[in-house]
């Protein structure tokens, strides 16, 4: 009964966001969600935020970064009102400090990694994959930092897979954030980049490389969540996001930018 409970919420929420009037009667300008967000969300949390907008009026305003430093910004007082972490541990943390609901944590989506090119590249990144790194036309390998980004880490853990993390070490150049180790490959500062496939299988991202999407079990698993912030003063708002998150709508358009989305919960009888 989930499209009946989410068709409830959006007639409600278009009551309390109209101009003039708020929850307990008083006026109000509108609703606007602060969301601290993964990098790798760029494109599909942006699209998602869209239309939860069309049905609701609420805004969803997102500040990207890397996931360990959005979850210290949140540590250190920052007003945001969600926060969606490339990983479950960053979430978590929060609510093990009490600066996030516990009962809204919540695992929206597994992340890709990828290896990825320019489109003029000579590597054959397709059929080599990750023994392409060790090529001497490498110089500089992009990768977000392992220590406040997910998927540096995953990226990390997946050259020690295939052992070549100590041939290429020398080699890596670190971005803050999952979208700039992408930028460093698009503006030839590197040959190549571990980036989310999320990133570079977006329509902005069409045309400009290529990629060879590394195997799921050469990598822990990049399980990402959720989680609405303590101090948030838009509760109601919040949750009824997490709850479009849930949707099936969303969950086409995640499935669409290379993530894989867990199956929904039973419903309550």
């Amino acid at each position: 009964m989930r499209t009946l409970r989410w068709t409830l919420l959006v007639c409600l929420l278009n009551l309390i966001a109209s101009p003039g009037f708020s929850a307990s009667g008083a006026p109000t300008a509108g609703r606007e969600l602060t969301v601290a967000a993964a990098a790798d969300l760029n494109f599909a949390l942006a699209e998602i935020a869209a239309s939860f907008k069309k049905q609701t009026g609420i805004t969803v305003k997102l500040s990207l970064g890397s996931s360990g430093a959005l979850a210290q910004q949140i540590h250190n007082g920052a007003p945001f009102d969600l926060f969606f972490s490339a990983d479950m541990d960053y979430p978590r943390q929060l609510a093990d400090a009490g600066q996030a609901e516990a009962s809204s944590l919540y695992r929206y989506a597994i992340g890709g990694l990828a290896l990825w090119v320019p489109a003029d590249s000579p590597l054959d990144v397709e059929h080599k994959g990750m023994n392409v790194l060790s090529d001497p036309a490498i110089k500089k390998i992009a990768i977000a930092n392992p220590q406040h980004a997910p998927y540096g880490r995953a990226a990390v853990a997946a050259m020690k897979h295939v052992q070549l993390y100590d041939l290429v070490s020398d080699r890596l150049v670190m971005g803050e954030n999952i979208s700039q180790a992408a930028q460093f490959v698009e503006s030839g500062n590197a040959q190549v980049g571990f980036v989310a496939l999320a990133h570079i299988t977006s329509p902005a991202m069409q045309g400009k490389g290529r990629y060879w999407q590394i195997p799921a079990e050469a990598y822990p698993p990049l399980e990402q969540g959720l989680v609405i912030i303590s101090r948030s003063r838009r509760k109601k708002q919040a949750a009824a996001f997490v709850e479009y998150i849930k949707s099936p709508e969303s969950a086409r358009v995640f499935s669409r930018y290379g993530f894989t989305v867990p199956a929904p919960s039973p419903e309550r009888k």
